[in-house]
């Protein structure tokens, strides 16, 4: 089942589409008030600019005020507490990273649970990464470099944008998948660890396809394999490490609505519903693709299921890494 929602989510295919959701008469009065989309992150980053454009069209399609609400810090946390300790009543909701649920693997004095306290709405959006080698690497593909990894084990340095970040968790999972040996360099950001690559200080790293696709093209950076399950039509030349001998590998961000726990049904529908629609206006998904993510759309139900997996996985690549952040 799981594997089914990976499918569904990562080819892009708006699942939404494909489940009953009508609007039910408890909710035909929602909203009635301006709502707020708390976005975790800093302003102009990836998830500041997916809640704008929410926003701007739940605003049109409700006739509403929809307010994005930025609350950044310690990865995401303080948002999430926010929005945990908001009335049930949805008229606060969260756009969250996956790294909402990574974090409750990595910081043990969580002052909320990411699954328990919140309710699911809807996955909006999913990026896999890039694997990208320095030139001097002599390796053109997937296959190659594990087999020069193997031939000289520890001697490849892999950079990420700091312990605990996407692109340090995938590079865990990557060495667990494959068996190969490698220095992993955390950086202060994903800015310098690119900046480090370029320049040959380091070898390899786990990047976004926005970060990583122009190096790439330039030639001044090899792409080997992105991470999920499916190639996505952003990366549609660049083989997945699935198809490249490891079947089941998948790692890549998604974002999300979710509220407080205990928001009636009928207006979580309503939510889905509504939030499916913006989906699939033409102008948002143009917006989508240039910012190198695919649109998705699940029913509450499956972004459930997808939360509660992810936590189970993560927690055991960052349990054997032996990752810790707080």
């Amino acid at each position: 089942m799981h594997m089914k929602i990976l499918v569904c989510r990562l080819a892009g295919i708006l699942c939404l589409a494909c489940v009953a959701l009508p609007a039910p008469v408890g909710a035909q009065n929602y909203p009635a008030k301006p709502v707020k989309i708390i976005v975790p992150f800093p302003p102009g980053g990836p998830a500041d600019v997916l809640g704008r454009v929410f926003a701007d069209k739940l605003n049109a399609m409700w006739g509403q005020p929809v307010v994005v609400d930025n609350r950044a810090g310690a990865a995401g946390n303080i948002g999430s507490e926010v929005t945990a300790k908001s009335a049930a009543d949805g008229y606060t909701i969260l756009l969250a990273a996956s790294s909402h649920v990574t974090n409750g693997g990595l910081y043990s004095k969580l002052p909320y649970d990411p699954i328990r306290d919140f309710t699911p709405i809807s996955q909006v959006a999913y990026y896999s990464l890039v694997l990208v080698a320095h030139p001097s690497v002599a390796a053109g593909t997937l296959t190659e470099l594990i087999a020069l990894a193997r031939a000289n084990p520890g001697k490849l340095s892999m950079a990420s944008a700091g312990n605990g970040t996407p692109t340090h968790l995938t590079a865990e999972l990557f060495r667990r998948a494959t068996g190969i040996d490698f220095v992993h360099v955390p950086y202060k950001g994903a800015a310098p660890a690119t900046n480090d690559l370029l320049a040959g200080q380091a070898q390899l790293m786990f990047n976004n396809p926005v970060s990583a696709l122009p190096q790439v093209r330039a030639g001044r950076l090899r792409a080997l394999a992105t991470t999920g399950v499916t190639r996505s039509p952003i990366t549609a030349e660049i083989p997945t490490v699935a198809e490249s001998g490891y079947p089941g590998f998948e790692a890549g961000t998604w974002y999300a609505f979710l509220g407080p726990a205990g928001i009636p049904r009928d207006i979580v529908t309503k939510l889905a519903t509504d939030i499916m629609a913006v989906l699939q206006v033409a102008e948002v998904r143009a917006r989508f693709a240039a910012m190198g993510v695919d649109p998705i759309g699940t029913s509450p139900d499956q972004l459930a299921a997808i939360m509660h997996a992810d936590l189970e996985k993560w927690t055991k690549v960052i349990r054997a890494a032996n990752i810790k952040v707080d």
